[in-house]
């Protein structure tokens, strides 16, 4: 699906982006989520990102036996896209699911190095994931980190 060519608008006047991106973006996450490798943890992410040149991108949590190793879902998928786009890809939409490994929904959010990941590759990225509650959040990047390390324009 193209996206930018797309009559709908990605998102709304409330900051929400439309159901049938939302569902394209979940379709992907939770088919990458299934191919998670969580031997340690038992808790399945999974990740899709929408780039500002339409296209989706998905990425799964990778655990290490060396727990500093992991890679989580979100950051493969930013790097999937930048491997796929280059190095000037944005980033506009993050969705993130989770399940435990009996396939119970677990709630979760980005941790603190997937969220600088993000910035370092969006402007005014969205992020949609779970909370504790099972209610949807969808929240700027702006918001999850305020203040963000960069030193964009300055080397």
């Amino acid at each position: 699906m193209d996206y930018l060519t797309s009559e709908e608008s990605l998102i709304n006047s409330e900051g929400m982006i439309n159901e049938r991106l939302r569902e394209d973006l979940l379709t992907e996450a939770k088919k990458s989520l299934h191919k998670a490798y969580a031997t340690y943890s038992g808790i399945l992410v999974g990740a899709a990102v929408l780039t500002k040149a339409g296209n989706i991108f998905a990425g799964c949590n990778v655990e290490n036996s060396s727990y500093p190793l992991t890679m989580c879902a979100e950051r493969n998928a930013v790097a999937t896209a930048v491997a796929a786009e280059g190095r000037e890809v944005k980033i506009s939409v993050v969705l993130v699911v989770a399940e435990q490994s009996d396939g119970i929904s677990f709630p979760i959010s980005p941790c603190g190095a997937c969220r600088q990941v993000i910035t370092e590759f969006s402007d005014d990225c969205i992020i949609i994931y779970q909370n504790e509650d099972g209610r949807e959040i969808s929240i700027s990047i702006d918001k999850l980190l305020p203040d963000a390390f960069s030193l964009k324009n300055k080397v």
